[in-house]
């Protein structure tokens, strides 16, 4: 059987009995605080077949995306009830159409009048079920929750292919403390619902009030008014989201295995053979408390090693040491030697990849889950 020790490497790890930890949590917390509430779940991260019939169960549940490509190779293996989370524009309109054409059932997202209206001469009979998407936290794109002429100008312009309203807390990224994103949650779901009511006060009933983030998926306690709920990366987790106190470290499914190829110690530095290539350029965790550089290091069994973080990626190269400022030194290691890196964002890592190495909680290889790329 093959193991962590015998395949070759730079390679993805996942582990397969942390991931199903994790997604019965979040499942769990959000039918329980509102039974009534969609679970749409964002396969962005997974981009895998296996990985959502693991999610679902073997079952085809509605489902959300961040690229056509997804939508189609998703849709072609049944999950047919998909939301794609991305403003259109224009040239997206004829895809759309044909995937729907095909039986899936895609809904579309834009913030803009003159998207609107392109939309609904393209599908006068509304044909194309488009929500508009809020801004909530002034965190990326949308319409003001509270701009009532803005919002009722595209729904008008949209016609009836208006289908409701979607935001994403992508804000409580910036959060750490319990009650602050238990309260950014609670507000998210509130402004939606603002937003709804301003919508239905002159007309244009909202069927789908969609908000979400895995940040606040698990602190979020009042969905009133909330018809969908949506989250990604729970799933697996990453340093991020530990760094947002939301994923503790032993909850992080997800590593890149990797093999020591140079030692160093009167440099108190190791070199491995996984770059930027197999981990990515993310460091997402440089403006939080603890800066994990490019990834966190453990050892081969899953054990964070302290304080050792990959201070440096080159293109196929590691550059591992002690995170400045640590009272430990560097542990003795020798060419050879396997080790597994903890990503900082595990959408990234993931997308430097084709395939997960599945295990369950040895260093067993359990599986192969292919994964895809492309937009």
């Amino acid at each position: 059987m093959a193991t962590l020790s015998t395949i070759n490497t730079p390679a993805l790890v996942l582990d397969r009995a942390i991931a199903a930890r994790n997604m019965a949590r979040m499942q769990g917390h959000i039918a329980g605080v509102a039974p009534g509430v969609l679970f749409r779940p964002h396969l962005k991260t997974a981009k895998s077949i296996a990985v959502a019939e693991m999610l679902f169960k073997g079952a085809r549940h509605p489902i959300t995306v961040s690229t056509l490509k997804e939508a189609e190779l998703f849709g072609a293996a049944g999950f047919t009830d998909i939301l794609y989370a991305v403003g259109l524009s224009p040239q997206k309109i004829a895809p759309v159409q044909a995937l729907r054409e095909q039986g899936i059932n895609l809904t579309v997202v834009t913030d803009h009048v003159a998207m609107a209206a392109a939309i609904c001469a393209a599908a006068p009979g509304g044909e194309l079920p488009t929500l508009i998407e809020l801004d909530v936290d002034g965190h990326r794109a949308g319409v003001g929750f509270d701009d009532g002429a803005a919002l009722i100008a595209i729904a008008a312009a949209l016609g009836p292919n208006f289908a409701g309203v979607i935001t994403h807390a992508g804000g409580s990224y910036a959060l750490s403390d319990p009650a602050e994103l238990a309260h950014f949650a609670d507000q998210e779901a509130a402004r939606a619902a603002t937003a709804a009511r301003l919508l239905e006060q002159a007309g244009h009933a909202c069927r789908i009030v969609s908000i979400g983030s895995t940040p606040t998926g698990n602190a979020v306690r009042n969905l009133d008014g909330i018809t969908e709920f949506r989250a990604g990366v729970f799933m697996f987790g990453d340093l991020v989201m530990h760094g947002v106190g939301v994923c503790p470290l032993e909850d992080i499914a997800l590593s890149v295995l990797t093999t020591v190829i140079g030692t160093y110690p009167e440099r108190g530095l190791v070199i491995v053979d996984a770059g930027w290539m197999a981990l990515s350029r993310d460091r997402g965790t440089a403006g939080q408390a603890i800066d994990q550089g490019y990834g966190l290091v453990c050892s081969l069994d899953g054990q964070v090693l302290g304080d050792v973080i990959v201070l440096q990626a080159n293109q196929e190269h590691g550059v591992i040491g002690v995170r400045p400022g640590a009272t430990t030194g560097l542990p003795t290691f020798s060419v050879g030697d396997r080790l597994r890196i903890l990503p900082n964002h595990a959408c990234a890592t993931a997308a430097q990849h084709g395939c997960y190495k599945v295990v369950a909680g040895s260093p067993a290889i359990v599986d192969t889950w292919e994964r895809f790329s492309g937009w």
